[in-house]
């Protein structure tokens, strides 16, 4: 790990939870201040609605007074409000100069000459006479704070004849508001430590399973491929360790494979030395005896000539046997197909093995529906896979006894194979295709362990496959399946 890497700052952890609480924190102070400014707004509009709602009714009070010019009954409701008032509020009548019959002197408790007044009272005023209702508040000097006041009009026979004026200092308010305020900011702080909490198990639930991850990757870089994660997540992160998971699988399968394709290849190389090693230590021998003069019977000479020269054929057809089968491993190796008549192959056959079955009074028995079936592949590799298996069928087969071919076709071509010989033994039975795998048998001491691996390479390489059934001591069964032309030729009128 590099010193980068190792700071804090640069820690996955560090950033998801940096963005994940920066964006908690200006969401929490976003809402924060707008519930406090909506908060602040509704207190003061709160407070306007209920001085609107008083002027209204000492509005109404004063016109009745004005109708039935009740000014002692009024002074003295007015006076009771104000004593009766918490909020310390100023509450003005003023008459209005305008109106036709302006309210009586004897209900006005205040001269706008007498009396400096600040702009925004002025224009509340001047809103009221004109039949209007007006709020404002702010910091007024002649006040000496801050206030709110609000205009009613008094209406007389539908007439305004004067105004109904409240002043009230909003200190209170103010002081309710920043009560109120600090309980917000407590909420908002409470709100922000929550948040970062959750922010701190939010960036571990994402960077706790990476961390694995990483963990886990190292371990599989090391070989060490039986480290799983098994992260139960339905998330992409889930996935992800899955995946992982999958990997680990797949290298591991793909580590076994190699280490068999690697024993495979020592065990190739070990069985080609030992097959060649023998026969090579034969035919030095008796070229030293030869050249040294040892023997000099004619007779002995040839004889000696004789087994050289059987040898080095044993190794030609060794070697021609791994070329062989190195071709037909080869994936890019391809053989060339054309219309072929399995019959034709197996009558070839036949007449071949025929003195062979004689020595040992071995009956081949060749049976098929139709007298041709055609498949597409290489006539001489296809008679070549056929030779191997019906030579050795014969090399096993007991005297006296038969050996069955059967050709049939159902969705595919279907060749069997069977004889009535010693059998192969449950334990070598899934070995038998391997290279250089021979049984110990004496029929078996001269074969080179070949020649079934050649037969499955070349019914691969015909798409085919090839499967063997077999009962000690009794019979052996090739079974061949191939794909089938499907315009073959059906059984002849050759009357």
């Amino acid at each position: 790990m590099d010193r980068k890497q190792g700071k804090p700052f640069n820690r996955l952890f560090f950033k998801v939870y940096l963005n994940y609480a920066l964006v908690l924190a200006l969401f929490a102070i976003l809402v924060g201040l707008i519930f406090m400014n909506l908060y602040e707004n509704a207190t003061m509009e709160s407070y306007r609605d209920k001085m609107l709602k008083q002027a209204g009714v000492i509005s109404k009070r004063l016109s009745r007074a004005i109708t039935n010019n009740e000014a002692d009954g009024y002074l003295d409701y007015l006076a009771i409000i104000q004593e009766l008032d918490y909020d310390e509020s100023d509450i003005w009548t003023i008459s209005n100069p305008n109106a036709k019959s302006p309210m009586d002197k004897q209900f006005e408790n205040v001269n706008l000459e007498d009396v400096k007044l600040p702009q925004d009272c002025v224009t509340v005023i001047e809103k009221a006479f004109e039949g209007k209702l007006l709020n404002k508040s702010g910091y007024y000097e002649e006040f000496g704070g801050t206030s709110a006041i609000q205009g009613y009009p008094v209406t007389v026979n539908g007439e305004v004849v004067g105004v109904v004026l409240l002043r009230t200092e909003i200190k209170k308010q103010e002081e309710i508001v920043s009560s109120s305020m600090y309980l917000i900011y407590f909420s908002v702080g409470i709100a922000l430590f929550i948040s970062f909490i959750i922010a701190i198990v939010f960036a571990k639930g994402i960077t706790k399973p990476i961390i694995s991850m990483r963990a886990a990757a190292l371990l599989l870089a090391d070989g060490q491929y039986e480290s799983k994660l098994f992260l139960n997540r339905r998330d992409e992160i889930g996935d992800l360790a899955t995946t992982i998971d999958i990997l680990a699988d797949r290298l591991k399968e793909s580590e076994v494979e190699r280490q068999s394709r690697e024993q495979m290849r020592t065990d190739f190389f070990a069985n080609v030395s030992h097959e060649l090693r023998t026969p090579i230590t034969v035919v030095r021998a008796y070229t030293e005896m030869l050249v040294d003069g040892i023997v000099t019977e004619e007779d002995k000479v040839n004889q000696y000539y004789a087994k050289i020269l059987a040898e080095c054929k044993g190794m030609e057809r060794l070697v021609g046997d791994l070329l062989l089968l190195s071709k037909m491993q080869n994936p890019d190796f391809e053989v060339e197909k054309e219309p072929v008549n399995v019959v034709q192959i197996f009558e070839d056959l036949l007449r071949s093995f025929h003195p062979l079955c004689q020595d040992k009074e071995i009956q081949m028995v060749f049976t098929k529906e139709y007298p041709v079936y055609i498949m597409m592949g290489d006539y001489d590799r296809l008679k070549q896979m056929f030779l191997i298996i019906l030579d050795n069928a014969v090399k096993f087969s007991k005297e006296n006894s038969s050996i069955y071919i059967n050709l049939t076709k159902t969705d595919k071509l279907l060749i069997s194979v069977r004889d009535e010989g010693i059998g192969i033994s449950k334990e070598e039975l899934p070995y038998i295709f391997d290279k250089f795998y021979r049984s110990k048998l004496k029929q078996n001491e001269q074969g080179s362990g070949l020649g079934l691996a050649i037969a499955r390479q070349i019914a691969l390489k015909h798409d085919g496959d090839i499967v063997v059934k077999s009962e000690e001591g009794k019979w052996t069964e090739f079974l061949f399946s191939f794909q089938s032309l499907e315009n073959f030729v059906e059984e002849l009128d050759i009357s």
